[in-house]
């Protein structure tokens, strides 16, 4: 693939993971090719159909928890309470709620082996880095990756404008409660 097309390939991605995530996984496949500034062709080139592009936007948000695990990692060795403080808000900044929301319907019915082999590498990275806390005295020894995972999209999952109005605190004080319910007895 030119590195060209690889870009725009790349922002397609990138847009339809922003609008999934603000206006659900039914958002007009003519907007994501607007925001990515390609036309629709260009999208349906690259991504022969929705439930195609969602599996792109899972793999990307997957490689970007992959990502956030492995910094971790390589830290928490020196600076455990920091990593794994740093690894919760990564998962959070990533905006899971909002995702995973939007890609439930593909998740479940129509996941391909690509994604559920991410999947599976993703919470592999987790549960190691989850051991990790562990032996360091941080995290309880029976949350595993998937409650976590859960756990923080769950937390950031959309609010309506209202309630985020009133409590615009919420999310993390929300965290800061759900990791001190982590920690060991």
């Amino acid at each position: 693939m030119r590195s060209d097309a690889a870009k725009r390939r790349q922002l397609i991605i990138q847009e339809a993971r922003r609008l999934f995530a603000a206006h659900g996984s039914n958002v007009a496949l003519e907007a994501v090719a607007e925001a990515a500034g390609v036309g629709i062709a260009t999208l349906y080139r690259n991504f022969d159909s929705r439930a195609a592009l969602a599996d792109e936007v899972a793999l990307a948000i997957l490689a970007d928890m992959r990502r956030a695990c492995a910094d971790a990692l390589d830290t928490v060795g020196s600076s455990p309470e920091a990593a794994w403080a740093g690894y919760v808000q990564r998962l959070v900044d990533l905006d899971l709620g909002a995702l995973s929301a939007t890609l439930a319907e593909f998740v479940t019915d129509e996941i391909s082996g690509t994604v559920r082999d991410a999947q599976a590498r993703t919470l592999a990275g987790v549960e190691e880095l989850l051991d990790a806390v562990r032996s360091a005295g941080i995290v309880r020894a029976d949350i595993d990756a998937l409650e976590l995972i859960l756990t923080i999209g769950l937390i950031t999952r959309p609010l309506p404008d209202a309630i985020r109005a009133a409590t615009p605190h919420l999310v993390p004080r929300m965290v800061s409660i759900v990791l001190a319910g982590m920690r060991p007895a």
